[in-house]
């Protein structure tokens, strides 16, 4: 056994400026009436964090286009059961809306029994009726469509909570009834969620059907930034050896609340025996004692264990299918948002996840890597809910070291891969937004921007803040902009989606940690600009170029400004201005910041620089000896694209690059145009 060892890939401090809680005079906090803004779209998309008041803005929207726009139902879906009650009877009069909203207990069909299936009359009933609202299943709302069709659902409103479960898939049936109700266009739809990117291959909406909705985005960096409360959110990942039982203690604090979830029992980490698990940590929080169990809650069903310092731990098991309907009935108990004291930790193997509201957690502590980074979002989501008092919040994920002696270390090596792709794109979605101009002589600066001490600079790329909105203003030497829509709004709302898609490539984060021998222009120029041709194959060269300058630059810059935030000693000192601060220090400390400095960074290096100290030697040679059986030889679609970046060499310089040339990109470039020399010349020869 070894001590467990982090990856500190996130710890992020806010401001806690109570702009994200703070209610306008319609009750509305700000997320709320930004969505609120574009009631009148047709169709709205609103991705916003957990815990962003989603519901209720959606309330406001529908109540209004009942009111006013025509709409004569709103049907309400939500991926399961328990999300359902996010949608009940709310006051909103009594915090200065016009109304309230009211859904009649007969048609809330997550609270009725039965399974969806049969609660598709139940559907055709509230179409026939003079009802206004509806709140049913993902699933019910499946049957219904497949029942009835899409025209008998005209002139209403869809509105489908945790959007990230469609996709265009074609197995997907929810997705498939999307894309015929937007073919009709006979309804109004307003989708939303609390997920930047899906793990999927299958994006949630095409292209075309995406530019039909307006885009209500706010960030994650808005919605904790702007708390009352929550001042720091802290995000690692651990490793460990042997079984994770004898180290979880390491990383479950006893004085956190905490939802704990252990892992599926056909992982790697499991013992198989999800029943001892459990009973092996509650066991371990009581110290090892065998008298430490003090029974169970006759009102909650809750396990009771004393701790060694006396105190007694109200433990709710989700894992014991025997006691789980009666621990889940408790844990929707309103009481437990309200007292503190209600509950002190949850254990949880496939529940307590998506949509799961306990604003005292502290710690979501999850073993074992999780393939979906929706999931982890989900999760992260359980721990950032705003609530007095709590001023700490954090993620850990506690995963096996690879072992040699292991028969699945490549599946460990991976799992450790995709671990830090994950920390790299938490870090994208907590950061503050990138706004990137190009630098040119009539650059001047933006309006509601700060440019740190000193101001705006006329012969300098600058970096502004602006602390309302959480945007950056960078300007960049040579960045190429967006010319068609598209194009333009990728930059301005899918660079992360771009970003995920690039790190979660398993090449190019095995040779960005431990290709000793890379370029780094080979990831930044070909690899990202081969990921956006694939993903956005309507756009044209430039546009194409654009976007992969953008994103690259928006991944670069923030792990160079983590670089600075992890060398100062004193992070206190930085406060929720660090990672600006890294930004802002980055910029200066270059002559010009230009694309091709940018394109040069490897977008891993600094996630090596931390794994290198944090896993142990032994199991990083084993990661390093694995991948480094894997090089990767020159293929003709990445020998192309670099012949092209040699015409654009030869059009700035005059010049073809040189093979000989001390400069590693020129080289490379070089032996891309040789390489397609050669097959030509193989083929000419047949």
């Amino acid at each position: 056994m070894t001590n467990h060892k982090s990856i500190p890939s996130v710890s992020v401090t806010y401001a806690r400026n109570g702009n994200s809680t703070r209610s306008n005079e319609l009750g509305m906090r700000a997320m709320q009436e930004r969505a609120y803004e574009k009631r009148g779209e047709q169709y709205l998309l609103i991705k916003s964090p957990p815990a962003s008041g989603k519901s209720r803005a959606l309330m406001f929207i529908a109540l209004d286009k009942l009111e006013n726009q025509g709409v004569k139902q709103a049907i309400i879906v939500v991926p399961e059961k328990s999300i359902g009650a996010s949608f009940n009877d709310e006051p909103l009069s009594d915090f200065g809306f016009w109304t309230d909203w009211k859904v009649a207990p007969k048609w809330n069909l997550c609270n009725a029994p039965g399974e969806d299936g049969g609660k598709v009359k139940s559907v055709a009933a509230f179409l026939e009726s003079g009802d206004k609202i509806l709140v049913c299943t993902h699933a019910t709302f499946r049957f219904a469509v497949d029942k009835f069709g899409v025209d008998v659902f005209d002139d209403r409103l869809i509105a489908i909570d945790e959007f990230h479960h469609v996709s265009t898939n074609a197995d997907n049936k929810l997705g498939a009834h999307l894309i015929d109700f937007m073919a009709r266009d006979k309804t109004h739809i307003v989708a939303m969620t609390g997920s930047y990117f899906r793990g999927d291959a299958a994006p949630v909406l095409s292209p075309e059907d995406e530019a039909k909705f307006d885009t209500i985005t706010y960030t994650y960096y808005e919605q904790l930034n702007g708390y009352e409360y929550l001042k720091t959110l802290d995000i690692g990942y651990y490793f460990y050896s042997g079984s994770y039982l004898d180290d979880v203690l390491k990383v479950l604090d006893p004085t956190q609340k905490t939802i704990l979830h252990i892992p599926n029992v056909n992982s790697r980490e499991s013992t198989k025996d999800k029943i001892k698990e459990v009973e092996h940590i509650m066991h371990s929080l009581g110290g090892g004692d065998p008298d430490s169990w003090q029974g169970i809650d006759p009102a909650t069903g809750f396990q009771l264990v004393k701790t060694p310092e006396g105190r007694v731990l109200k433990i709710a098991d989700l894992v014991d299918p025997d006691n789980q309907a009666r621990i889940q009935a408790s844990l929707r108990d309103p009481a437990m948002n309200r007292d503190r004291g209600y509950v002190d930790i949850i254990i949880a193997l496939g529940m307590a996840k998506e949509g799961f509201d306990w604003i005292w957690c502290e710690h979501a502590l999850t073993i074992g890597y999780r393939s979906s980074l929706t999931e982890i979002i989900q999760i992260i989501g359980r721990a950032t809910r705003d609530a007095k008092g709590k001023t700490n919040a954090r993620f850990t994920n506690l995963i096996a070291e690879p072992d040699a002696s292991e028969g699945a270390v490549t599946e460990a090596v991976n799992d450790t891969l995709k671990a830090i792709a994950a920390s790299l794109l938490m870090e994208q979605v907590l950061a503050p937004r990138f706004n990137f101009t190009p630098k040119n002589p009539d650059s001047g600066p933006t309006e509601g921007f700060d440019y740190g001490e000193g101001g705006y600079n006329s012969d300098k790329c600058n970096v502004g803040f602006n602390e309302e909105s959480g945007q950056f203003q960078i300007e960049i030497k040579g960045l190429v902009e967006p010319k068609s829509e598209e194009a333009t709004r990728i930059c301005q709302e899918d660079l992360n989606e771009v970003i995920t898609a690039f790190v979660q490539d398993k090449t190019n984060i095995e040779r960005g940690l431990f290709d000793e021998e890379l370029v780094p222009e080979e990831l930044t120029v070909v690899c990202m600009g081969k990921i956006i041709k694939a993903k956005y194959p309507e756009l044209d060269i430039e546009d194409r170029e654009a976007v992969r300058q953008h994103a690259i630059a928006a991944l670069n810059l923030t792990q160079k400004a983590k670089e600075t935030v992890l060398s100062r000693e004193d992070s206190e000192a930085g406060g929720n201005t660090a990672l600006i601060d890294g930004v802002r220090k980055f910029a200066m400390d270059v002559r010009d910041l230009d694309i091709d400095l940018i394109d040069r960074i490897n977008p891993f290096g600094e996630a090596y620089a931390i794994l290198a100290k944090t896993m142990s030697e032994e199991s990083l040679k084993q990661v390093a000896a694995v991948i480094s059986g894997k090089k990767v030889s020159l293929s003709p679609e990445d020998a192309r694209e670099l012949a092209r970046r040699a015409l654009k060499f030869k059009q700035e310089r005059g010049r073809l690059p040189e093979i000989t040339s001390p400069d590693a990109w020129e080289k490379r470039m070089a032996e891309g145009v040789a390489f397609l020399a050669r097959m030509k010349a193989e083929a000419a020869n047949g």
